[in-house]
């Protein structure tokens, strides 16, 4: 098989080489992303690999299909980046990537202990010689009751850690699973609003819960929650939690993900004018912890993604059948 593997960064590509001698693939690759230009890389291919900056609508995916490829993998898990139900309709067939849920489950526990123990105050402090301690005052994780949003593999997992703190937990999911219930109590949305001092989102980007947590959410949750997001930006409406800072109903945010974020994260734009004003205004407060897009980041996700992102496409085309098909 022949796969045109695009946006092929440094750290990919120890993985990418030991793959390509194992399955004897046939590989040409970029670091650049899957556009009009560069769809001429991917001729004689039938299989290519992307990542979340390359777009793939409907243009893009018709000239793939003109070129002769017939798979298309996208090394990350989320997948909205590629318009799925045109690509089902012109007959591509499609994947996605996955890891181990440890590496977000941490960082999602550590922003919690960020904004916790006012870290971005503190480290500002320190950077202009002010070791004083007033208004640095924290509170105790094992103090908290922390309700958890989605409790799949990395949701799970994040009950499992915070367990280990002595939290009260609470969970909320469309299906109760045994794992959770063995860390948490399972309860309504508005009973889990109602009674969490943090609350951390792990659920899958859909339409459905696009601005999943709103006004409307805001408001049932106590004054001075925490809220914590490491999966996707466009589950939390910017301007509910813009004005929910505002006003100090909510305490501190931990966002690893931004909605809008494409084209500024991942990419040095330390010389450049963002255009994203909202995510520009709100990193300027004290209690919100903004990071980009990292919490996936450890060298056993890396090694997973782009294991995940080859082997879906050889699934597919040699054995008709892929876990992660989309």
């Amino acid at each position: 098989m022949k796969i045109a593997v695009y946006e092929l960064r440094q750290d990919e590509k120890n993985k990418l080489e030991e793959l390509k001698i194992k399955h004897g693939i046939d590989l040409v690759s970029t670091g650049k992303t899957l556009n009009k230009q560069t769809l001429k890389l991917c001729a004689g291919c039938e299989g290519v690999s992307v990542l979340g900056r390359s777009s793939l609508d409907k243009e893009l995916l018709e000239g793939l299909k003109k070129q002769g490829v017939g798979y298309i993998s996208t090394r990350t898990v989320g997948y909205n980046h590629i318009d799925t139900a045109y690509g089902k309709e012109i007959g591509l067939r499609m994947c996605n990537a996955g890891y181990p849920p440890k590496g977000v489950a941490e960082f999602a526990v550590m922003l919690m202990l960020l904004t916790l123990r006012h870290y971005k105050p503190a480290m500002w402090r320190q950077n202009v010689n002010d070791y004083s301690l007033f208004g640095l005052t924290g509170q105790e994780l094992g103090n908290q009751t922390v309700g958890v949003i989605g409790t799949g593999n990395i949701g799970t997992e994040v009950l499992r850690i915070l367990s280990g703190f002595g939290c009260k937990l609470a969970a909320y999911n469309k299906g109760e699973t045994e794992e959770g219930k063995r860390y948490a109590r399972y309860v309504s949305l508005d009973e889990l609003y109602r009674d969490s001092d943090i609350i951390t989102l792990h659920v899958p980007l859909t339409e459905e819960n696009r601005h999943f947590i709103n006004r409307e959410a805001i408001d049932k949750m106590k004054t001075g929650v925490i809220l914590i997001n490491t999966a996707r930006g466009e589950l939390m409406d910017i301007e509910a939690l813009t004005e929910g800072i505002e006003s100090q109903k909510i305490g501190a945010l931990g966002l690893d993900v931004f909605e809008k974020e494409e084209g500024i994260y991942h990419a040095d734009r330390k010389t450049d004018i963002l255009k994203n004003r909202d995510m520009v205004y709100l990193r300027q407060f004290p209690n919100v912890v903004m990071t980009q897009h990292m919490a996936f980041y450890t060298r056993a996700n890396i090694d997973s993604m782009v294991t995940w992102g080859i082997e879906g496409l050889l699934d597919m085309y040699h054995k008709g059948v892929c876990r992660q098909e989309i």
